[in-house]
């Protein structure tokens, strides 16, 4: 089995470079790395152009014409080639095992939804190449001596195998499909005809994987096993109108059991 990953950006070069460092440090290396990048600056493309060097790029971009992550995420999914996808975005940062954890746990018949732990500010700035190197970054210890606040949300960077076990069969959380740490068989991805690219912010996600369950997928809930840093950003691109227009998509995905959208990769 082979495995990709595709991780969407869009002009946050700072974010995408600490997310791969974490890239370059995995027990279970990606086999092709495929950035869906929405229409990102020259410093982005100089930054992958850089780390193309030394991880397996493939950089799949397009004209900045406003938020249109589901596009890119299309055109990056026909232009991947592995077997298993894992998708992602340019501010999550993955602990080690985060690739090989996604392999253990792949069947077929399934998705995998994944969790994240969120940053402040300072901290996600903070962060450097030796400190996601190092482990260090996925530390609480390390974490709670620069400033972190203790909370329950915590434990999902306990390092037990058998505690994120207990909590990934506990959690009220669904295991839906995130953008920022799902992934599943790109055969599967193909026959829903990918993304929804009527869906802009808010929810094209959670539609996507509304539509492999319509195909007859199950879900595993990986919340508190494959792991990533969310570092801290704004979203400009959030609008009322773009959450409403989703959240009425999505209603129809469910009551009209829809597997293929009809403005995806293919246009029905």
């Amino acid at each position: 089995m082979t495995i990709g990953v595709v991780i969407s950006t869009y002009n946050n070069p700072k974010w995408l470079e600490k997310t791969l460092w974490g890239y370059m440090n995995q027990t279970r290396p990606a086999d092709e790395i495929v950035i869906a990048d929405d229409g990102s600056g020259e410093e982005t493309r100089m930054l992958i152009e850089r780390y193309a060097k030394v991880l397996p790029i493939k950089h799949v971009w397009h004209e900045d014409r406003g938020f249109q992550k589901s596009e890119i995420l299309n055109k990056a999914l026909v232009a991947a080639e592995a077997d298993y996808l894992i998708f992602t975005d340019q501010d999550c940062i993955p602990r080690e095992d985060f690739i090989s954890t996604h392999a253990k746990h792949a069947e077929k018949g399934f998705f995998l939804s994944g969790g994240y732990f969120k940053l402040p500010m300072q901290l996600s700035l903070d962060i450097t190449e030796d400190d996601v190197r190092s482990g260090n970054a996925f530390r609480l210890k390390w974490l709670h001596q620069r400033g972190l606040k203790r909370s329950f949300k915590c434990t999902k960077l306990f390092r037990s195998a058998l505690y994120a076990r207990l909590l990934n069969a506990i959690t009220p959380a669904r295991a839906s499909w995130n953008g920022c740490n799902s992934s599943g068989w790109r055969a599967d991805m193909l026959k829903i005809n990918g993304y929804n690219e009527d869906m802009h912010y808010g929810g094209q996600d959670r539609e996507f994987g509304e539509r492999l369950t319509n195909l007859g997928l199950r879900s595993k809930q990986l919340r508190y096993s494959a792991i990533v840093l969310h570092l801290d950003h704004k979203r400009p691109y959030k609008t009322k109108e773009s959450i409403e227009n989703n959240k009425a998509i999505r209603r129809n995905t469910r009551k009209q059991h829809i597997i293929q959208t009809p403005n995806g990769i293919k246009k029905l």
